[in-house]
């Protein structure tokens, strides 16, 4: 099945799809799609090639670099670059701390942090899970104490990813604890290297390091620096989460890597013959490209119905179901590579495929996308709540 265009949307993909493979250098997209690291460096370039050409921040208002797109060319931006192996444009400063500074934020804010957050002149992290309070966000601990013009804050996040490249940091803390947990909570933001800021990185199951511990002792932040109202940053959180999910579906991501499936399984032999072959490996591979078609009409029927850039309940269901569609894809390469999916480092006299040798690490990295931006788990009870009424 294919999406019927109109002949103005279907130059507009033919637009996209040029830039996105001719602008943005073949090395990173090479790197996109081998799933391998990007350093610092590429990941500004790539983001400013984008901003420069007005395709970094398309979903902001218009004044603050946004275009004003239909919700399908909306849906085609997104779908073409991830086709492309284009490094998506940084999610903390695109997708999470500037639509919230945009809808939220004041005049001074906005001038301050919008332009460079969306140039990516500050590099943001986010600040939200901690050791007691992941899928429980509601529970954290890090505190915010006002002490004349400043806040004081003390305590520790988790998870935060790639923290150690970060300029600032959006942090929710608890502002008022004699209130219910949900409404004693604001978001502040400030320098990451803020005095009593320190940041130790932590080893994932894959060997990278992309994730963190913030730890946070009397560092004071000037009260300017709150976003919005004081202890209405729960309300902030959930706009910000709601934004991240309708990305997290990531349907090009995983076309694309059903496309690469698809051909390893031509290129891997078993007993003489392709793998394609195999029944079951067919079967699989069919069965997650119309799961794919599913998902992506109701990305398209999410996006269509996010009235006033507020994101539609159902991107808890693009978040629950692209997960498990990605990780599903990743499993099924990894069984693809067989034997070869434990291959250790890249070794000059191997024969082992890269795609083939990282398949393993993939596999087990992409664990993470179940839990972060709220846990599977806690997508099903918002969807009994908000879509089924239960």
């Amino acid at each position: 099945m294919r999406l019927q265009l109109s002949p103005e949307d279907e130059s507009f993909r033919e637009e996209m799809r040029t830039f996105f493979t001719t602008a943005i250098p073949q090395s990173m997209r090479d790197t996109v799609a081998a799933r391998g690291e990007l350093s610092r460096e590429q990941w500004i370039e790539s983001h400013r090639i984008l901003h420069a050409a007005g395709l970094a921040v398309p979903d902001w208002p218009v004044e603050w670099g946004g275009r004003d797109w239909t919700p399908l060319q909306r849906h085609i931006w997104r779908s073409e670059m991830q086709l492309a192996g284009v490094p998506e444009p940084l999610a903390f400063n695109a997708s999470m701390i500037g639509p919230v500074i945009a809808a939220f934020g004041t005049q001074e804010q906005k001038e301050r942090f919008l332009p460079a957050t969306a140039n990516l002149d500050i590099w943001w992290c986010q600040g939200f899970s901690e050791p007691d309070a992941g899928s429980d966000l509601a529970s954290l601990r890090t505190t915010a104490v006002r002490d004349g013009d400043d806040w004081v804050v003390n305590g520790q996040k988790t998870w935060t990813t790639l923290g150690q490249h970060a300029d600032w940091i959006f942090c929710l803390v608890r502002t008022d604890p004699s209130v219910k947990k949900q409404r004693g909570i604001s978001m502040i933001v400030f320098p990451m290297d803020s005095p009593g800021v320190s940041l130790r990185p932590i080893e994932l199951v894959d060997g990278s390091v992309e994730v963190n511990e913030v730890f946070f002792s009397d560092v004071r932040v000037p009260a300017e620096n709150l976003i919005g109202e004081e202890n209405k940053g729960w309300d902030y959180a959930k706009f910000l989460l709601g934004n991240e999910r309708v990305g997290i579906a990531r349907v090009g991501s995983t076309k694309r890597l059903l496309a690469n499936a698809r051909r390893y399984a031509h290129e891997i032999t078993a007993d003489g013959r392709p793998l394609i072959e195999d029944a079951r490996i067919a079967a699989r591979l069919a069965e997650l490209e119309n799961e794919m078609v599913a998902l992506e009409l109701t990305a398209l029927r999410v996006v269509a119905h996010s009235a006033g850039g507020r994101p539609h309940p159902a991107s808890s269901v693009l978040k629950l179901r692209g997960s498990q569609l990605e990780q599903d894809a990743t499993a099924l390469v990894m069984d693809i590579a067989g034997p070869l999916s434990i291959a250790a480092a890249p070794d000059p006299e191997s024969d082992v495929p890269e795609w083939a040798r990282i398949s393993a690490p993939g596999y087990l990295n992409d664990r993470k996308v179940s839990i972060y931006g709220g846990s599977n788990e806690v997508q099903r009870t918002i969807i009994a709540g908000t879509i089924l009424g239960l």
